[in-house]
């Protein structure tokens, strides 16, 4: 009997992924998933609806979150699971995040009017249909408008990291989100580190509460992935993998089909059982990863 796989990153209209999250579910059960980790950016909006659809079809929805901190080269991304929808504390937390992306939203459409690319932020904001503002959604616009033929030039011209209308946002530290992930029983992981992954930056960021790593990535090489699970191994952390999937049209260099990387089970059992630990629970054999 095959192995059950699962995928431990993915999005959808609740941030920047092209898909509601019940299609999300819908689509990991066809592609053989027992179980997803819903991981928006800045917020959990779209875990409830993934989970009532989920329970439907027989595919398990943990609830996460794709959160930036600051780190010493800019940015990184924590992967928090386990996550209570809901949970005010956390909400109140996350609707900051989501108000500091519309501000710089807003900063990019001026930007690129500078440049002499017009487009309006209500457009932006059409586009994310509730979801929380991101840059994917204001490459989209330039796409539709012709201004770039796809998302990879839409970041490659306008949109990147030193690009001319890229605008730097306020991050908080990974501390910050490290305990407030676990003020509400969760656990974070460091996502698609690549080469940043030293073994020296990562004992700094486990010293601030970080649990683990995205070990298996679109982005990382295998040599890359076999480092990161060793010193992953070595320092007693946690490790993770999923396709970080958005979507089937816009895949990137960085993203992979959902379901796309072989994620075992077991990586999510193993997992639960450390979030139950860190809270003093116990899982029992059958117990399902549903939160």
């Amino acid at each position: 009997m095959p192995t059950a796989r699962v995928d431990l990153h993915c999005h959808s209209t609740a941030s920047d992924g092209e898909y509601p999250p019940a299609d999300v579910a819908r689509l990991a059960q066809a592609a053989g998933l027992a179980a997803i980790a819903l991981t928006d950016h800045d917020t959990t909006g779209g875990v409830p609806e993934a989970t009532r659809a989920g329970e439907a079809l027989g595919v398990r929805v943990v609830s996460g979150c794709e959160f930036s901190v600051k780190a010493p080269w800019g940015e990184l991304h924590l992967l928090a699971y386990f996550l209570p929808p809901g949970h005010a504390r956390l909400e109140e937390f996350l609707a900051g995040m989501r108000a500091a992306r519309h501000r710089r939203a807003e900063q990019i459409v001026e930007r690129l009017r500078r440049l002499g690319v017009v487009i309006e932020l209500a457009d932006v904001v059409r586009v994310a249909d509730g979801g929380a503002l991101g840059r994917p959604h204001v490459a989209r616009v330039l796409v539709q408008r012709g201004v770039s033929v796809d998302m990879n030039d839409a970041f490659g011209r306008y949109l990147g990291r030193g690009r001319p209308a890229y605008v730097e946002k306020p991050l908080p530290t990974l501390q910050q989100v490290a305990e407030l992930v676990h003020a509400v029983g969760g656990l974070a992981l460091a996502a698609h580190l690549g080469d940043h992954g030293t073994e020296g930056q990562i004992r700094q960021f486990q010293e601030q509460g970080l649990d683990g790593l995205e070990v298996r990535h679109p982005s990382h090489y295998p040599g890359t992935e076999r480092r990161l699970t060793k010193i992953a191994e070595r320092l007693g952390m946690a490790i993770s993998g999923g396709s970080d999937w958005h979507g089937d049209k816009e895949l990137g260099d960085s993203h992979a089909p959902l379901g796309g990387l072989d994620i075992p089970m077991e990586w999510l059992e193993k997992l639960e059982e450390r979030r139950a630990t860190r809270s003093g629970e116990t899982v029992p054999q059958n117990r399902k990863a549903s939160t």
